[in-house]
């Protein structure tokens, strides 16, 4: 879409505007700060912690399953022993009853073996309690933290939120009067300089957010809005004071209506 003809005043007015609306969307963000990455970083952890204990008493059910299976054999070697007994009374000779003897043997040890397994596993279900208690605990702690963390982010976008999307609109209303190389230009300085300024003023014969003492001549050129001249040390824009001054009355009257 073509731009409208304007002046270079104009084009340094409503670069300036834009600076000063997306500057103002900076600080609704610096408020929030860390708080969104925060809020991810614990629902993250509570989600892990969530998983961990979701195994912990998958653990606990395979354990049980393997204590029922081993009291099943018990019971069935005690049937097999009884069974053996039973059968000793019966034979008819010492070959017979030695070979029972060792197949009762052969039971009483596999017993001794599940209840050895028995123990073991019951022991582990002791261990595995005592983590999935430190868990719930740790869960319980990390949930209290994420919902005061919510709670403050909640707060800070209900305060900031519409006031923030109002800001972007009025963002992008504005670049719609500007060339498409001097956006792309402004997007690249923000991105390069420190706390986004790509448009600043002179201030004491200096530029705004450097501090590099801007030539007098260059100073004259600034002021006379004929011609888009940048700070040769860092990239900025640069507009004269009161240019500044002037757009940052109507842009606070602007910001006070949202």
């Amino acid at each position: 879409m073509a731009k409208k003809e304007v002046t270079v005043e104009q084009k340094l007015r409503a670069l300036y505007d834009l600076q000063l609306i997306d500057s103002r969307v900076d600080e609704i963000r610096n408020v929030r700060g860390e708080l969104p990455l925060e809020v991810e970083d614990l629902e993250d952890e509570v989600a892990g912690l969530n998983k961990r204990l979701e195994k912990l008493n998958n653990d606990l059910d395979t354990i049980d399953e393997g204590i029922k299976t081993k009291k099943n054999l018990i019971e069935e070697a005690k049937g097999l022993i009884k069974k053996y007994g039973e059968q000793q009374k019966n034979v008819r000779n010492n070959r017979e009853y030695n070979s029972l003897s060792k197949e009762v043997e052969f039971q009483e040890l596999e017993i001794q073996l599940a209840e050895k397994h028995i123990k073991e596993h019951k022991a582990q279900i002791v261990q595995k309690n005592e983590i999935i208690d430190q868990t719930k605990g740790k869960l319980t702690e990390r949930n209290e933290h994420l919902n005061h963390k919510k709670g403050e982010l909640d707060a800070i976008l209900a305060e900031t939120e519409k006031e923030e999307q109002s800001l972007i609109a009025k963002s992008e209303d504005y670049q719609k009067d500007i060339e498409d190389r001097l956006i792309a230009a402004y997007n690249r300085i923000r991105q390069n300089v420190k706390n986004g300024l790509a448009v600043v003023a002179i201030e004491r014969g200096a530029s705004g957010g450097s501090f590099f003492t801007i030539p007098p001549q260059v100073q004259m050129e600034i002021a006379s809005r004929k011609k888009i001249i940048t700070d040769e040390h860092s990239g900025r824009i640069l507009v004269d004071q009161e240019l500044a001054r002037e757009e940052k009355e109507k842009m606070e009257a602007l910001f006070a209506k949202l």
